[in-house]
């Protein structure tokens, strides 16, 4: 029946950007000289659906949600390296920072927990789409400021099954990125630095399972980075443009990158393998819908489209398979 969803972590739950994050547990006492914030959100706020999207698998080695509520993240802003520690406590979240980027993370605290996003714009015309709003009021779209953390891991993923795609992202981050600043309570890793991205050698790619296509296009990335981290004070529909400039990006990485780093609630992602049958199967039960259709579907929700299809994504209800999985390639075996 259409709308009728088990709310639980799925793999599509999972691919729409949930994280579990344990409410109501003892919080861990960080150590360590570092900058606090408090904020209070002006509506319900669930740091495991706004945060999600940010985390690139369970091993994601800048990314961990703990038992006891706290979420971490390890990031490379303007001002250097930094880690973020974040959970909610009642009707507030309270925040710490260590490193150098610390003020930076905490200034843009806010935005990064959807408070430059408006729920309320979004107007379900379809019972799956209300049923699950209903459902997960605490979702709200991300806003980190930062491009080139959301465009690689995005690279990464093109073509590739996300399994491949995750593991190359591990690899890579832990070998050539640094540790992050701080009681961190388990090993973070902020992301390699543009240069260190540039002087990865051609076979740390090939053993980390990343083709030279997508390698060269991060490679192009990293050697226009400060443009492109420019992109971030642009509306997503510019940003987008200034991103497809380099080769190798095109529209469906485009969108990725700026729904996580702009909070774009209309960049829907074309191009993907599942999306457009979900979508399809969901609003229509048309499972075979191509791009085109997906659009078409989704076109009552414009200026709100990335929103309609995560909530697609959220509520659980896909069409089942017809065929084994994507075959996992590992190119570092040649």
């Amino acid at each position: 029946m259409a709308g009728r969803f088990a709310p639980r972590p799925t793999r599509t739950t999972v691919r729409g950007g949930h994280v579990a994050v344990p409410a109501g547990a003892v919080p861990r006492q960080a150590d360590g000289e570092g900058r606090a914030r408090v904020w209070e959100p002006d509506g319900p706020l669930d740091l495991g659906l706004v945060l999600g999207p940010l985390r690139r698998g369970p091993g994601d080695p800048t990314f961990r949600a703990l038992p006891d509520g706290s979420v971490w993240r390890a990031c490379r802003t303007p001002l250097g390296p930094g880690t973020l520690s974040v959970r909610a406590r009642g009707a507030q979240v309270r925040a710490q920072a260590w490193g150098p980027g610390a003020e930076w993370l905490l200034e843009r605290l806010p935005e990064l927990l959807g408070a430059a996003d408006d729920p309320s714009a979004f107007e379900p015309r379809h019972r799956l789409l209300a049923l699950t709003r209903h459902r997960r009021p605490g979702l709200r779209l991300t806003r980190t400021g930062l491009v080139l953390e959301s465009l690689i891991p995005s690279v990464l993923e093109q073509k590739v099954t996300t399994v491949e795609a995750y593991a190359a992202w591990r690899t890579l981050v832990r070998k050539y990125g640094e540790p992050a600043p701080g009681p961190v309570p388990v090993p973070l890793y902020v992301m390699p630095a543009p240069r260190a991205w540039a002087l990865i050698p051609s076979w740390e790619w090939h053993r980390a399972g990343v083709d030279d296509k997508r390698a060269s296009t991060v490679l192009r990335a990293v050697r226009v980075a400060a443009r492109l981290e420019e992109a971030a004070r642009m509306p997503p529909a510019a940003a987008r443009e200034r991103l497809e400039l380099v080769s190798g990006i095109g529209p469906w990485t485009s969108a990725e990158t700026v729904q996580r780093s702009h909070g774009a609630a209309d960049a829907v992602t074309v191009g993907d393998l599942h999306l457009p049958g979900i979508v399809g199967f969901a609003l229509a039960g048309n499972r075979d819908a191509d791009d085109a259709e997906m659009l078409r579907l989704l076109e009552p929700y414009a200026g709100q489209r990335h929103r309609a299809a995560r909530l697609i994504l959220l509520s659980g209800r896909m069409p089942e398979r017809r065929g084994p999985r994507m075959t996992r390639g590992d190119i570092g075996r040649f």
